[in-house]
């Protein structure tokens, strides 16, 4: 994969079957983390730790900062966390793939010196199973 632009890197939300950019994200991280099984025992070969394939939970993470440029994202994020409601989230990766599902907004995080915007941030965790679609 060559070089891509950071911007395009896109967080969406579904918004009634359409997903809405939630605007004005200015970084953003997506990881995946699986959590292993330890399966050691004392015939180990080597005493060398083995682990069970398949075993552990699975989860994403999503964080991300910058501005709302538009009421309608912010009204959505804001009113996703204080309600703690799971809603459909797309993450689009451009020459990637998009990734698909539900995700609880975690944290919201509100910023701003005097003479300059408000900022904030924000981080989602996975609720279920995610969908992957290949671009």
């Amino acid at each position: 994969m060559v070089a891509q632009k950071g911007k395009d890197l896109l967080l969406k939300i579904d918004d009634d079957g359409t997903f809405l950019t939630v605007a004005g994200l200015r970084s953003k991280r997506l990881a995946f983390n699986a959590e292993t099984v330890d399966i050691t025992d004392a015939q180990s070969a080597g005493r060398w730790r083995e682990l069970m394939g398949g075993a552990g939970v699975q989860r994403a993470s999503l964080t991300g900062a910058g501005i709302f440029k538009d009421q309608a994202s912010d009204a959505m994020v804001r009113g996703a966390f204080f309600a703690g409601t799971i809603l459909v989230w797309q993450i689009l990766i451009p020459a990637f793939g998009t990734v698909s599902g539900p995700f609880q907004v975690t944290a919201l995080e509100y910023s701003g010196e005097h003479n300059g915007e408000i900022r904030f941030e924000l981080a989602l965790e996975s609720a279920g199973s995610l969908t992957f679609e290949a671009l």
